[in-house]
């Protein structure tokens, strides 16, 4: 199962700009690759740790701007269309526990 984020949050102040910055971090400390700006997914084994990773989240989310959630199983993952632009990826998307490169 995958874990999407994707929030748009004021940057306005620096008081704003710090919160901004202290989630993004949070999310990439757990885990979570940033996909394009403000949407980051993660690999989870199940639906029980992909709904424990979703508490975690909405315990840390920003009070202002707009935060959204949404589990995907990995067939729907696979079904992305990339309509334009390359697919890159830098870090390993694979679901497999062992992966040996």
């Amino acid at each position: 199962m995958r874990v999407f984020v994707i929030f748009d949050l004021p940057t306005l102040t620096v008081s704003e700009r710090r919160i901004y910055r202290n989630f993004r971090q949070y999310l990439i400390k757990n885990g979570f690759i940033m996909m394009q700006e403000s949407v980051y997914s993660k690999i989870t084994l199940n639906a029980t740790a992909a709904k424990s990773v979703v508490e975690s989240i909405r315990k840390n989310a920003p009070v202002k701007g707009s935060v959204m959630l949404m589990i995907v199983t990995e067939k729907q993952y696979e079904n992305i269309e990339y309509i334009t632009g390359d697919f890159k990826s830098e870090f390993v998307t694979s679901p497999e526990k062992l992966v040996v490169l």
